[in-house]
């Protein structure tokens, strides 16, 4: 799913898609159950996998 996708299915604007991807923004959580609603998934579920995504293997 692009970013520009992702925006219009979560009512959000591109470029703050880009930044959440890119670390520079600090989405609230509303707006991370937005994405996981676009998605179609839980918001836990990406939480979980954003607190994974520091560790070593």
């Amino acid at each position: 799913m692009s970013q520009e996708d992702l925006g219009f299915e979560a009512d959000l604007d591109r470029t703050y898609v880009s930044g959440i991807e890119r670390g520079v923004r600090n989405p609230t959580l509303r707006i991370i159950k937005k994405v996981a609603d676009a998605l179609d998934t839980k918001a836990s579920r990406l939480l979980a996998r954003a607190e994974g995504a520091g560790e070593d293997p």
